[in-house]
């Protein structure tokens, strides 16, 4: 695996507002007094804004490309203001022990100094309340920045093929041969959209019989590939607080402005929840305020939960049936690991000879899982190294695996993304207050956060139920490695009778 290499240095999602999806505005959101406090490196920002500007323009964060300069431009306005404060202070202190002195002396004298030490005074409360300002506004603006890139990221908006699963091609399929797991679910009766949009709309759906089953022997199986390599399971809550989501990276609404969380409706005094996208959400909230140690990372967890998204996309081929839907089971990974040591002022996220990273190890580990998994269910794909435009706030890198729909050939040769992993860097333990203690230093660092699809249920499912039509014989052959999970190890799928 390539190493760490940063192009740029890190990013921030705002805390500011949180999105009801059926409100006509957004409602201003105020952090609980218990929410983890974010310790971001604006000092990093103010000594790199360019550095800052062209990578927010590369990940498409054009509007807040800006906001090192302006960073930058405060600052020194806040150690302008410091030096006059400190200069007014010895002023102040001056003219007390003059005012001691003159307590002896006639009162008219006094009184003149007295009224300058109450000047002194205000005009300090006015720079220190401008200090205060200035910082929270800093503070905001760096809260707005994306992650910076890995220079193994290709800059635009065009991915890199970096591999194959299963074959450096898809298998052949004629187009009259082509058939859509909407078309081969509904013969075989285990998928029912029209019921589900009667009671919850576009985007949702009912796995039935044998497709219900197959969803657990797909969890299951992704769990077990996991276990072997010393994987920790946990299932996650579906509910977390928004300021957490944030601190994510996960924004009420994308660089695009599409809505992409749903808010929970409730009294407004209480903090605000939405349902998680995904466990990485809470995975990565279950260690905020606290502080971990050295020798218990990497910290690797994996676990199944329902997924809540409100952008499904517009209706047409390219979102058809399970391919992209509102609520959905993942099984997750994600992991704590030690940030690469480096000296103080260099590049503290990788060097050329620092391949070996405890990141690198556990990123390259769950690409190794995700491709195990796509390995035995017997589904070709391709390897992408996703470009900054589709990088979300916290990610460096990511990479991206694409399996073969025969029902999608007209868009983009029939591949569609069904796993990816990322390496975040400190993006979201600094926003979570998630700490690391490594000996002999004293002072905790902040460590690194990889996360990744082992297996999203809806695509796997679709891709399986299309890779493996037999239309001759009008039934779905279910991969071997599944059997075992299924009820008496069913090999096929078919019309009722024949299964």
């Amino acid at each position: 695996m390539q190493p760490l290499l940063l192009r740029t240095y890190r990013r921030v999602a705002p805390y500011a507002r949180s999105i009801d999806r059926n409100a006509k505005h957004d409602r201003p959101y105020t952090l609980p007094s218990f929410a983890p406090k974010p310790v971001l490196d604006t000092k990093h920002i103010r000594q790199n804004p360019g550095l800052y500007e062209q990578n927010a323009i590369d990940r498409n964060y054009a509007h807040v490309s800006k906001n090192g300069w302006r960073i930058l431009e405060l600052h020194e306005q806040l150690v302008k203001r410091q030096r006059d404060a400190l200069e007014l202070r010895q002023k102040n202190n001056a003219v007390e022990k003059s005012i001691r002195r003159a307590a002896n002396g006639g009162t008219s004298s006094r009184d003149d100094l007295v009224a300058e030490a109450k000047s002194m005074k205000a005009e300090l409360a006015e720079i220190e309340r401008l200090e205060r300002d200035a910082q929270v506004e800093m503070d905001r603006l760096a809260l707005e920045l994306p992650n910076l890139s890995s220079l193994s990221t290709p800059v635009g908006a065009q991915p890199k093929v970096i591999g194959h699963i299963n074959g450096d091609e898809p298998p052949v399929v004629f187009k009259h041969a082509a058939k859509s797991h909407v078309d081969i679910g509904r013969e075989l009766d285990v998928l029912d959209f029209e019921a589900s949009a009667t009671i919850s709309g576009w985007g949702w759906y009912f796995l039935k019989n044998e497709a219900a089953l197959l969803e657990q022997a797909l969890i299951q199986f992704a769990l077990s590939i996991a276990l072997q390599r010393g994987w920790e399971v946990m299932t996650p809550p579906s509910l977390v607080y928004s300021h957490i989501a944030n601190a994510c990276g996960f924004m009420p609404r994308d660089q695009n402005g599409e809505t992409q969380i749903y808010n929970i409706a409730q009294d407004s005094e209480k903090p605000s929840l939405v349902l998680a996208g995904t466990a990485e959400i809470p995975f990565a909230g279950s260690q905020a305020n606290k502080t971990l140690h050295a020798s218990d990372l990497p910290l690797k967890v994996i676990g199944p939960s329902r997924c809540y998204r409100a952008e499904a996309g517009a209706r047409g081929v390219d979102t058809k049936g399970l391919y992209r839907v509102h609520e959905f089971t993942k099984v997750e990974m994600f992991a704590w690991t030690l940030p690469p040591t480096a000296a103080e002022g260099s590049n503290r996220f990788g060097t050329e000879d620092e391949t070996d990273s405890q990141t690198d190890q556990v990123f390259e580990e769950m690409l190794a899982i995700q491709t195990d998994i796509l390995t035995a269910l017997g589904l070709h794909a391709r390897i992408l190294e996703m470009p900054t435009t589709d990088l979300g706030a916290s990610a460096i890198r990511k990479i991206d695996i694409e399996a073969f729909f025969p029902s999608r050939l007209a868009i983009d040769n029939g591949y569609g993304e069904v796993t990816s992993a990322s390496i975040c860097t400190d993006f979201q333990t600094r926003r979570l207050g998630t700490k690391v203690k490594t000996p002999p230093s004293t002072k905790p660092g902040w460590p690194h956060t990889v996360n990744g699809t082992a297996l999203a249920v809806p695509r796997i499912l679709a891709a399986v139920l299309e890779n493996g039509w037999r239309e001759a014989e009008g039934v779905v052959v279910v991969p071997e490695c599944l059997r075992k999970w299924m009820p008496e190890g069913m090999m096929i799928i078919g019309p009722k009778g024949k299964t």
